[in-house]
């Protein structure tokens, strides 16, 4: 699996990746469960490394500003699509 953006949190990622995987493989594409919450703690956990990494290094700043440029693009691609 690759390392996190963030080194301090390798740890919780490869616990991620591998609850992820193992749910992938052996329960969702068998079809057994389609909206599993079985990874969400290691998930919330994993963001909430990051999140603070990204703020450690000045970049969740960056992001705030990346996101309110382009508020208009997400409206008009992430929308549903007229049809």
């Amino acid at each position: 699996m690759s390392a996190s953006l963030a080194p301090e949190c390798n740890d919780v990622k490869e616990r991620y990746d591998t609850c992820f995987l193992k749910w992938y493989s052996e329960k969702y594409l068998r079809g057994a469960e389609k909206n599993s919450q079985e990874c969400a703690g290691l998930f919330a956990e994993y963001q909430k490394c990051l999140k603070v990494a990204l703020k450690d290094r000045g970049i969740d700043k960056l992001l705030d500003e990346a996101r309110e440029d382009n508020k208009e693009n997400d409206v008009r691609l992430l929308s549903p699509k007229n049809n």
